[in-house]
């Protein structure tokens, strides 16, 4: 596919109804990835497209009775179908990073060059297993590139905050 000005996400939302507050951490994780996603993105919903919906899209994401929601619009502002991915795959990967990066961000105060080295690794490593994990959900789905999916795994992981 074909990185074209339709296919892409023009803007996203986070529902933050279920969100309590962040720390500044993650807070800075999640306003890093909203910007970079829109700034540079490659996404193609296959049924909307297939049904005569163009981009760029817009796209609002949500945790609906535990499922992840896509809600897209289309580049005139029209409902373009919603999105629906079970979570149940992604939940552990999710839990591992949470847990790096509390390890992480703790580390970071107290914690050698090396120490932080090992545990951005980490981090990055458990990250990038949670983008291949999305990438297979949104298969068929989605047409999207792993530097997308990357930053979505992050506003994904983001939603999983709950009071």
């Amino acid at each position: 596919m074909s990185a074209t000005p339709d296919n892409r996400i023009e803007t996203i939302t986070l529902d933050e109804a279920t969100v309590i507050a962040r720390s500044e951490d993650i807070e800075k994780e999640r306003e890093v990835a909203l910007r970079d996603l829109v700034v540079d993105n490659l996404f193609r919903p296959v049924r909307a497209a297939n049904e005569g919906h163009c981009g760029p899209w817009h796209v609002h994401l949500g945790i609906v009775d535990g499922m992840l929601a896509l809600h897209l619009k289309d580049a005139a502002g029209e409902g373009a179908g919603t999105i629906g991915l079970g979570l149940a795959r992604l939940r552990r990967v999710v839990r591992d990073y949470f847990a790096i990066c509390d390890s992480y961000y703790k580390a970071l105060r107290r914690a050698s060059a090396q120490e932080l080295e090992t545990l951005d690794m980490a981090r990055r490593a458990i990250h990038d297993r949670g983008t291949r994990l999305l990438l297979d959900a949104l298969d068929s789905k989605v047409e999207t590139d792993f530097e997308t999916a990357r930053r979505l795994f992050t506003l994904i992981c983001v939603l999983h905050i709950r009071a």
